[in-house]
């Protein structure tokens, strides 16, 4: 029982097939034509009339049925392979014509062919049916050359097409559908296999990216884990630890399984230095008014500007230690902000070696000022003695060694003016101080100077004064340090500007020069000790690198700001802001 159904379903698959060859339509035709010709030549019931027209039957067929095996062997399917269901028909008129003419038992035969031609694609088909099974029912008149007689002989050739032409046209209908639902099911299949290739191509994508980000996650993690000098910690944009890296865990003496999704990175800094860093900037809402320190903490880096500053951490144990932290923000796919980086490195070493050069530095500085003032004291001793005048060759010696013992004072002053900086004793007398004055000052100064360089000094005054709360020794000195370097670094023939303006709450003093410009790369660095611009070593500019740390310093202690702009080869300007008193401030005065 069972190897019948499995041969049974084997016939079915090989008979049900999307686009049937000609073998395979003519196969039903020939099968049961057969099966005809056999009734006609060995059943006595079936009458015979014309054994050679049945015998042109079977021949007829024969070759019809080898036509279909000759398409069905081609690599595409023409039209002409409907010749074959026309020559079936012929071959099934001969039959009739054999087995009784108009009354022949076969006639229902010519259904098959029929069904064929009508399942063609085509309206026409149907009326090449109609002809087809007419011109068959009407061969055994043709070729007897028998006029039909009676109106039942004229109704045979005529109804029985009719017939067949709605047989054919309902086929053709039927087909015509069964294409059009088998072109949608083929184009869903074929969309259906384009989406599934598309989806495992995005598998295939989706698995590489995974593997990438895993990569990218471990080699990421191995970075942190080999970062053990600095400290590295993410947060949330609340301030919730995410990410804490070993060197975060030798730093603070936690691990991370004690701070990520545990604690707040503002916890582990200084409150007083976090509750004065929002007063500085008047307490910012930030991320979130719940934790104004942390706000404070990362205001420049939610406003788009990396920062870095000096902080102190306190440990676990409750040890402290001083750190320069820089904080960026951490942005997903779209630029939006997620969170913080905070990379600390441990600088209490650093403060101490710099305290330490500070105090060598002032305790040289005081020890050399003595002598030098000494020296001074007694040149000048020598120069003024009327008892044994010098000869011009001997003053000529002297004024040498006065200008150098004054250029080495100076030097003195200002080593020790940048370690009281550093020790954060620095004094100021403040008052009101009216700008206009201090800039003019400045200006007369530096014109003997910049005439003797071929440089041309402008100066320009607004009309109304300009006045700041300040120290006016400090400010002019501020002055002349810029007037006197925008000279130094400008060729002869240029040109240095000085001008004074203000703002509704700045007064600005810039110095502009035409001089040689400073590197784009080496701006950040202008304002430390004893840096000197690779334009000023290569054209052998003498000075020692301390008059714009004493500059920056001096406008920092005023609440103040020092900008510069240069264009190496064009020139520098240097801008210095300080803040505009309140009204009522200068009426105290």
């Amino acid at each position: 029982m069972k190897s019948v159904k499995r041969l049974y379903a084997t016939a079915m698959k090989r008979l049900s097939v999307d686009t049937p060859s000609p073998a395979l339509k003519q196969f039903p035709t020939v099968a049961v034509f057969s099966l005809a010709a056999l009734l006609a030549f060995f059943a006595p019931a079936i009458t015979v009339t014309d054994r050679a027209a049945i015998v042109s039957a079977c021949v007829v067929m024969v070759g019809a049925t080898l036509l279909s095996v000759y398409f069905s062997r081609l690599s595409r399917v023409t039209r002409w392979a409907l010749i074959v269901p026309g020559f079936s028909m012929l071959a099934i008129a001969l039959l009739r014509v054999g087995t009784g003419g108009p009354t022949s038992l076969f006639s229902a035969l010519l259904i098959l062919p029929v069904l064929w031609i009508a399942s063609e694609q085509g309206r026409r088909w149907v009326f090449v049916a109609i002809v087809g099974s007419s011109a068959s029912i009407m061969l055994p008149y043709v070729l007897y050359w028998h006029v039909p007689e009676t109106q039942s002989e004229w109704l045979r050739g005529v109804f029985g097409p009719l017939v067949y032409g709605v047989v054919a046209a309902i086929v053709n209908e039927l087909s015509r559908q069964g294409r059009t639902q088998m072109w949608s099911i083929t184009r869903l299949a074929e969309e259906r296999e384009g989406m599934l290739r598309e989806t495992l191509t995005f598998a295939g994508k989706l698995q590489e990216n995974e593997l990438s980000l895993h990569a990218a996650n471990r080699l990421t993690r191995s970075v942190l884990d080999a970062v053990t000098e600095q400290s590295v910690i993410g947060t949330d944009l609340t301030g919730l630890i995410d990410v804490w890296n070993p060197g975060a865990a030798a730093m603070l003496g936690l691990t991370a399984g004690e701070t990520q999704g545990k604690r707040y990175v503002f916890e582990f800094h200084d409150s007083h230095e976090l509750e004065a860093r929002s007063r500085e900037l008047n307490y910012p809402p930030g991320e979130t008014v719940l934790n104004p320190g942390f706000s404070a903490l990362v205001e420049s880096a939610r406003l788009g500007r990396a920062e870095v500053r000096d902080w102190t951490y306190r440990r676990h144990d409750g040890s402290e230690l001083s750190v320069n932290v820089a904080v960026t923000p951490r942005v997903d796919e779209e630029g939006a902000t997620i969170g913080y980086i905070f990379v600390a490195t441990d600088v209490t070493q650093a403060l101490e070696v710099a305290r330490l050069k500070d105090e060598f530095v002032g305790l040289i500085s005081h020890e050399l000022r003595t002598p030098l003032s000494s020296i001074l004291g007694y040149l000048e001793l020598m120069r003024d003695d009327d008892e044994s005048p010098l000869s011009d060759e001997q003053l000529q010696y002297l004024s040498v060694a006065e200008r150098n013992a004054h250029r080495l004072l100076r030097l003195v002053g200002d080593l020790l003016f940048t370690a009281q900086v550093a020790s954060g004793k620095f004094p100021l007398d403040v008052g009101t101080v009216a700008l206009s004055d201090v800039v003019t000052a400045a200006v007369q100064s530096a014109r003997p100077v910049a005439a003797a360089a071929g440089i041309t000094l402008l100066m320009e005054l607004p009309s109304e004064p300009v006045a700041v709360r300040g120290d006016s020794v400090r400010l002019g000195q501020a002055c002349d340090n810029l007037i006197s370097n925008a000279v130094k670094f400008t060729p002869r023939g240029g040109t240095v500007t000085v001008a004074l303006g203000s703002t509704a709450e700045d007064a600005i003093v810039s110095v502009r020069d035409t001089g040689m410009g400073i590197p784009a790369s080496e701006l950040d660095q202008l304002y430390a000790r004893f840096f000197r611009a690779s334009t000023a070593t290569r054209n052998a500019v003498p000075g020692v690198g301390l008059g714009l740390t004493i500059t920056k310093a001096i406008v920092t202690a005023h609440e103040g700001e020092l900008d510069v702009e240069s264009q190496e080869g064009v020139g520098t300007l240097f801008s210095m802001s300080l803040p505009l008193p309140r009204k009522s401030l200068l009426d105290a005065a």
